[in-house]
């Protein structure tokens, strides 16, 4: 394999990433409607626990608990002004996870949740300058690298790209795109293109993460692989949702069990995925198994 900034960042280590954090925390008493990125500051305990959990069951990479934290999605909650503090204590705190395991920090950054133009009403100077926010606070904070994930707009994917190569422009960037059961994204973008683009832009990893499961997750693993051909200087990613949520009684829960995920990061394994975790409905245990089986 070619080395890039992020192989050479791992130095070794295993290529695994950590997995769910909305749900989990929802399980662990976050308020139905309260933005999971407010315990960064109110219950940073709670946080630093499930990052340890997840370092202890094998994961070396830790995503920050800041995937809704750029101002738009926190003036949905009334917290905008507190952007680059939530954003901040995210990172410090799996930081400090991350420094007793010798593993590294993810600063993690989702969409915006406004549409980018000429579809919606945001220009890209407007989307940069949120993303370099929060990626400026995600650095201060402690990040090794920084993760773009569960976009479906490619125009919102290079916004991040090029905040993250302007604010921190000596960090490796992953990025990943969120696909339905066609093999599109919302906004009509193929893993084919993902890589293409998401690779032109800057990114030294990109890859496919949430979705319907492990199953539409290795047809998408094929695409990608086709779409990097021989030219491995670029990195694949693949994080599954642990199935679709169903009701079983009064609650939600979701249908891959951890052995199940860990046959799952073989098969990525083999098809040529260079960077495996989880996503939705994944926990330590799932990443467990992952490890497991990956090493």
């Amino acid at each position: 394999m070619t080395d890039n900034r992020l192989t050479t960042l791992l130095a070794g280590r295993p290529a695994i990433i950590d997995g769910g954090y909305g749900w989990l925390l929802q399980e662990r008493g976050l308020p139905p409607g309260e933005v999971a990125e407010l315990w960064n500051a109110e219950n940073p305990a709670a946080i630093e626990a499930l990052h340890e959990e997840y370092a202890a069951a094998g994961a070396r990479i830790l995503t920050t608990n800041t995937f809704g934290g750029t101002r738009p999605r926190l003036a949905m909650s009334g917290l905008e002004a507190r952007a680059y503090d939530l954003n901040k204590a995210g990172a410090e705190i799996a930081r400090r996870v991350a420094d007793r395991h010798d593993i590294l920090v993810a600063g993690d950054i989702g969409p915006t949740g406004e549409l980018m133009a000429p579809l919606g009403t945001m220009a890209e100077d407007e989307a940069i300058a949120l993303f370099s926010e929060q990626i400026r606070a995600l650095v201060d904070g402690g990040a090794d690298l920084i993760l773009i994930e569960t976009m479906s707009d490619l125009a919102e994917s290079r916004a991040a790209i090029a905040a993250a190569k302007a604010v921190a422009a000596e960090l490796p960037i992953v990025a990943t795109m969120s696909f339905d059961t066609n093999l599109r994204t919302m906004m009509g973008v193929t893993p084919t293109a993902a890589v293409h683009a998401l690779a032109e832009a800057g990114a030294d990893a990109v890859g496919a993460n949430c979705g319907r499961g492990p199953e539409e997750m290795i047809r998408i693993a094929a695409e990608l692989m086709a779409a990097r051909g021989a030219d491995d200087s670029v990195l694949l990613v693949a994080q599954s949702n642990a199935g679709l949520p169903q009701v079983q009684g009064d609650a939600f829960a979701y249908t891959v069990d951890p052995p199940a995920m860990g046959a799952h990061a073989q098969e990525l394994r083999e098809a040529g995925i260079d960077l495996i975790g989880a996503c939705c409905g994944s926990s330590p245990e799932h990443i467990r198994a992952i490890a497991t089986a990956l090493n």
